[in-house]
């Protein structure tokens, strides 16, 4: 009876550590499944490439998940292979043929992760995605090879003005914001600012970009000239509208130099120029470049400048000079160096706001002055402090850069009355 007592506790001890057993593995499952559910969702992160920041969107799923490059016009890529593990997971993505990693760790509530493609490794942090509100409506445009989309930032009066707002050179989105400057939102703010104004805005990702990167699929292809094309479209397709009392184009940087070229052609009531060159391409450009380059890489570019103005392009360009003057994109530099913008400026009938920062990097009082010695009856506001994505910033480089990359930080508080008192004809 006794042994069998103790059988019998054996058992139950037996059975007590399997139990026991069973609840840890149990809960070490729900601490995984806890673990891995915490990444399951939406990220967004800046990649901190040596060319600036690029932002990127990663969704997440059990066993999957998409890349989205907005400005890159990339959306929803199919992840190949995701895995977690712990407190870590990887993703795997073949764009193109080109092999991209993306290692990370959760920490804090966010990814510290890098990004690797093509050799190379870059920071990234993701923190949990937030939706931005789209405030716009999308319309289609007919243009060369196909149909432009904008959008238009509706007004409740009606009808009302309306004005076409044309963003910056390179890679900067409608909304303003650049993989090499970063977010900073400067385009949508005043899209917004001005239709709480009763003044109804179009903007547009450029083609070969976001919304439009089909309409241009080989860089080499791009010409300034077609830029300038499709802004007199979307113009004379507002002009055509009788939702709108009058027509007014908003150019910002290498966009004021589209919209005076579009304004020369179309028959808007008003033009602006904020932070628009008004001297030739080449000397603005060696400009920003001295003190920038060696002495060697500097006398290069200036060759490489002249060269392009006589219309010949140059094929052997230094690796570090590659980024602005590559063969590709010296056909759209061609095409640019045509123009003297303060020349052209005389050529506009309509009425001309000239708007320029003080503290702006890229673009000085000098070209300003320029533009207003081109038509002396235009008009000529400085705005203190800002800079060249039109908000307040200091002085020096590195705080000035900032602000490119902060889309919390408000616009220059004189900027949007300005425009508003300016296209709404007011004294």
């Amino acid at each position: 009876m006794k042994k069998l007592f103790l059988l019998c506790c054996t058992i139950l001890l037996l059975v007590a550590c399997g139990q026991k057993e069973a609840v840890a593995e149990s809960k070490l499952t729900k601490e995984k499944r806890s673990m891995k559910e915490q990444f399951i969702g939406k990220w967004e992160g800046n990649i901190e490439t040596p060319n600036g920041a690029l932002p990127i969107i990663v969704e997440l799923k059990q066993d999957g998940g998409t890349l989205s490059v907005p400005i890159q016009g990339i959306s929803n890529l199919p992840v190949n292979k995701v895995t977690y593990s712990g407190n870590k997971v990887s993703v795997s993505i073949n764009l193109n043929g080109s092999a991209i990693a993306i290692n990370g760790t959760l920490k804090d509530d966010q990814i510290e992760a890098t990004f690797q493609q093509n050799g190379g490794s870059f920071p990234l942090l993701l923190k949990s995605y937030k939706e931005q509100p789209i405030t716009y409506e999308t319309m289609k445009i007919p243009v060369q090879n196909g149909e432009l989309t904008v959008a238009l930032q509706k007004t409740s009066k009606k009808p009302s003005p309306v004005a076409l707002i044309i963003a910056g050179s390179g890679p900067t989105d409608k909304d303003g914001n650049s993989t090499l400057a970063g977010k900073n939102n400067s385009l949508k703010m005043i899209a917004e600012g001005l239709a709480d104004e009763g003044i109804a805005t179009v903007r547009y990702d450029k083609r070969g970009l976001g919304d439009n990167q089909s309409l241009l699929t080989k860089e080499e292809d791009g010409t300034f000239d077609q830029y300038v094309d499709d802004a007199v479209q979307v113009i004379n397709a507002l002009l055509a509208d009788k939702s709108y009392s009058s027509v007014h184009i908003i150019g910002h940087s290498e966009g004021a130099l589209i919209g005076l070229l579009a304004a020369q052609k179309t028959k808007v009531a008003s033009y602006v120029s904020i932070a628009g060159v008004g001297r030739p391409l080449d000397v603005v450009l060696l400009e920003q470049l001295n003190g920038q380059l060696t002495p060697k890489l500097y006398k290069e570019s200036t060759a490489i400048l002249k060269s392009l103005k006589q219309g010949k392009q140059v094929k052997n360009i230094s690796p570090k000079l590659q980024a602005i003057f590559r063969p590709a994109i010296q056909p759209y530099l061609m095409s640019m160096l045509n123009y003297n913008p303060a020349d052209e400026l005389t050529k506009v009938q309509s009425r001309v706001l000239i708007v320029q920062g003080t503290n702006d990097l890229q673009v000085k009082e000098a070209d300003a002055e320029a533009l207003k010695k081109g038509k002396q009856e235009a008009k000529l506001l400085y705005m203190k402090d800002m800079n060249h994505v039109l908000k307040k910033a200091p002085t020096d480089r590195a705080g000035n850069l900032a602000t490119y990359a902060d889309p919390a930080l408000s616009l220059h508080e004189e900027l949007l009355p300005a425009l508003q008192q300016f296209i709404k004809n007011e004294k």
